[in-house]
C-alpha cells in the first residue's frame, strides 16, 4: 500500500492497550486507520488484551507481563515488580528493532513500560483518554508525555503543571462499529419483538446475571412473551439464567463472549450495560436507547462521567449500582418497552452525540507529530 515515507520506509506507530476492550477498541480503531493510510502497526499489550486481539491489524504484537502494582504481600510485589521490569525491557527491544516514529497509550498496565521505552527512545508519545477522567496509568504517563489525547469535552483528574499539549479529539471508533452507523432505529410497535441486549463486561456480567434475568421476569406476560434477550453471561452462571427466563417464558441467548456486538447492537431495541467509554460511544454511534450502570468500584467513578454523555442527551437512563435491584430495573424497563415513541426519540438522542470523525483527527494529529 503507498502512503507516506520517511528516508524512505514506511512509518510505524507504537500503540500500547490492555486489560478490557475499553483500551482495546479504540486502539484497534486506531491501528485500522493508520494502516489505511500506510502505516505500519507495533501493538503492546498484556494477556488479558490478547482476548480482544483477534483481528488486531498490528504487524507485530508484543505481549507484556505487566500487572497491577496495588498489591499486598511482599512476594506479590516483588513479582509485579519483575514482571514490570521484563515489560521495560521487552518494550525497549522492541522499539530499537521497529524504530517506531511516535506512540500512544490508550491505558491498562502494559501502558506504562511501552510508553517509558518511547520516552527513553526519544519517541513523540502521549496518552489517548477514552473516558471522562483520566485513569491511573494515563495519568502516571502524561506527566512526561508530549501530548494528551481525549474524548469527551471535559477531562478531570489531569496532573498540575502538565506540559503536554491536550487535544479533544473523541473516542476512536474501530470500522466494525462505523459499518453499520446510521442503519436507523426501528422501534417495536404492537405485539411485534422486543429485542434487549445486556452485556457488562469482566466486572458486569456476573451483577447483570443475578438482576436482569428476575427484573424481565417481573415484567406483565404481555410483555414478557415479546422479549427477545441476548445477555453475556458466565460459563457458570448459564444454568441458572437460562432457567429464570424459561420459566417466565422468554426467549434468549446466552454466550460468555460475542464477537458481533456490532451486529447485536443494531439488532437491539434497548441495552442494559456498563457505561465505559466505548460502550458509550459505541451506543452514540449507533444509536440506541440505554440502561446504564456505572461501575460502582471505577476509580474516580469515570464511568458516571461517560453515562452522563448520553444521560443530559435523553438517550439513556443511569441506574447507580448500589440501586440496581430486580425490582429497580423492572420499574424503570416496563414503561420504557412499551413506549415506542420515546424508545424512537432516545435513538435519535444517542446518534445526535455520536463522536463523528473521531479516528480521522487523532491519526492527523499523530501524522503532523511524526513526519
Amino acid at each position: 500500500m503507498d502512503g507516506p515515507t520517511i528516508e524512505g520506509h514506511r512509518p510505524t506507530i507504537a500503540l500500547a492497550a490492555g486489560g478490557t476492550g475499553g483500551h482495546m477498541f479504540p486502539a484497534e480503531a486506531m491501528a485500522e486507520e493508520m494502516k489505511r493510510r500506510g502505516w505500519k502497526v507495533l501493538l503492546f499489550t498484556d494477556q488479558r488484551g490478547m482476548r480482544y486481539a483477534d483481528g488486531f491489524p498490528a504487524n507485530e504484537i508484543v505481549t507484556l507481563d505487566a500487572d497491577n502494582p496495588n498489591v499486598r504481600g511482599v512476594v506479590a510485589k516483588a513479582r509485579v515488580a519483575v514482571g514490570m521490569a521484563g515489560a521495560i525491557a521487552a518494550s525497549m527491544i522492541a522499539f530499537r528493532k521497529h524504530k517506531p516514529n511516535v506512540a500512544v497509550g490508550f491505558g491498562g498496565y502494559p501502558s506504562a513500560p511501552a510508553m517509558l521505552a518511547a520516552r527513553l527512545s526519544g519517541v513523540p508519545h502521549g496518552v489517548h483518554e477514552q473516558n471522562a477522567v483520566l485513569g491511573r496509568v494515563n495519568r502516571m504517563v502524561a506527566r512526561t508525555a508530549d501530548f494528551v489525547a481525549h474524548a469527551f469535552p471535559k477531562l478531570e483528574r489531569l496532573p498540575t503543571g502538565l506540559k503536554a499539549e491536550i487535544i479533544e479529539t473523541g473516542n476512536p471508533v474501530r470500522d466494525a462499529i462505523r459499518a453499520v452507523e446510521g442503519q436507523g432505529y426501528h422501534a417495536p410497535i404492537g405485539d411485534a419483538p422486543i429485542e434487549i441486549l445486556v452485556f457488562g463486561g469482566s466486572q458486569g456480567a456476573a451483577l447483570f446475571s443475578r438482576v436482569v434475568p428476575p427484573a424481565l421476569a417481573g415484567l406483565p406476560e404481555n410483555v414478557r412473551r415479546r422479549l427477545n434477550v441476548t445477555q453475556q453471561v458466565r460459563e457458570e452462571e448459564k444454568d441458572e439464567v437460562r432457567a429464570t427466563y424459561q420459566g417466565a417464558g422468554i426467549a434468549c441467548e446466552l454466550q460468555p463472549f460475542f464477537r458481533d456486538i456490532p451486529q447485536r447492537l443494531t439488532d437491539a431495541h434497548v441495552v442494559v450495560a456498563r457505561a465505559g467509554a466505548s460502550s458509550v460511544t459505541e451506543l452514540a454511534t449507533v444509536g440506541r436507547p440505554a440502561i446504564l450502570v456505572p461501575l460502582g468500584i471505577a476509580m474516580d467513578d469515570h464511568q458516571t462521567g461517560n453515562a452522563q454523555v448520553l444521560v443530559e442527551a435523553g438517550a439513556a437512563e443511569l441506574i447507580a449500582e448500589p440501586d440496581f435491584s430486580a425490582e429497580r430495573l423492572s420499574t424503570v424497563l416496563e414503561p420504557l418497552l412499551t413506549d415506542s415513541a420515546r424508545l424512537s426519540q432516545m435513538a435519535v438522542s444517542a446518534a445526535s452525540v455520536a463522536p463523528h470523525g473521531a479516528v480521522t483527527k487523532l491519526a492527523d494529529y499523530l501524522e503532523g507529530r511524526a513526519l
